[in-house]
């Protein structure tokens, strides 16, 4: 039996970065938390950013935000996982270095951008609805860091996965986060140390838990749970890790399995 339910959002539910969700997941979360499923939002974005995208039933869900390093619910943070400051700021040096790259550093429910290019900022306040601010230093102005991201499109995967993941991995939990972000947070971070918090305090197990990813930084989350699910369209290293592959957020996969298995 299914206590807790737990999914990325971009590149699963739905397109990366889209500012939207459709009816049928809100209305499939007001069945679930009927039956007292528990459900859990999980995403490499801010707090704030998902809160918005699941408004109308945000009090009914658990939020993992920034890859596990912001764990809130009904506006109580249940746990914050802060960057190392000197790590931090050997980061953020790098960051800049890399042309036509945008960066940005998040704390608990904001995200500083030193970019001054309209367009990017545009993407972040209309597409991904983060509350933001503008700063000169994120090293100065910011406080209580728990993630930095670099920004690259049409893709980033190549700088991460040559360059940055290599250079960090032994001191930083860093991972490709969809295809245009690279995320960096504490060592301890991660989606699926979050879901182990949560298990954890309900008391329940693997065998009890559904999950639904895409990418890397999902991987720890997919192994929390003997229901796992992959996205048809995630890398070959998520799928091994995953028990099922459903259906790409084109054809509403976990939509697709969760009204299949809850739907009356």
């Amino acid at each position: 039996m299914i206590k807790l339910i737990a999914t990325d959002v971009d590149g699963t539910l739905v397109k990366d970065a889209s500012p939207d969700i459709y009816p049928e997941i809100i209305e499939m979360v007001k069945e679930l938390r009927k039956r007292d499923i528990i459900v859990c939002i999980a995403s490499g974005r801010q707090y704030s950013s998902i809160e918005k995208l699941f408004k109308e039933v945000k009090d009914d869900l658990i939020f993992i935000a920034d890859n596990g390093a912001h764990v809130k619910c009904r506006g109580k943070d249940l746990n914050i996982v802060n960057m190392n400051p000197e790590y931090l700021d050997e980061l953020i040096k790098e960051l800049r270095t890399f042309e036509d790259c945008e960066m940005i550093c998040e704390g608990p429910g904001i995200t500083y951008i030193e970019s001054e290019n309209p367009e990017f900022i545009n993407f972040i306040e209309t597409q991904y609805k983060c509350d933001y601010k503008q700063v000169d230093d994120v090293l100065t102005e910011g406080s209580n860091i728990i993630k930095a991201s670099i920004f690259k499109r049409p893709s980033i995967r190549s700088i991460g996965d040559e360059i940055l993941i290599p250079e960090w991995k032994d001191r930083l939990k860093v991972t490709m986060a969809g295809e245009d972000w690279v995320d960096f947070m504490d060592k301890s971070v991660d989606k699926g140390n979050a879901l182990k918090f949560i298990q954890k305090f309900y008391g329940i197990s693997p065998d009890e838990t559904m999950v639904f990813g895409d990418n890397n930084n999902d991987i720890g989350m997919l192994k929390c749970a003997t229901e796992s699910y992959a996205v048809e369209t995630a890398p070959d290293v998520v799928k091994d890790v995953a028990n099922h592959i459903c259906p790409s957020w084109k054809e509403k996969g976990v939509y697709q399995v969760l009204a299949a298995n809850f739907s009356e």
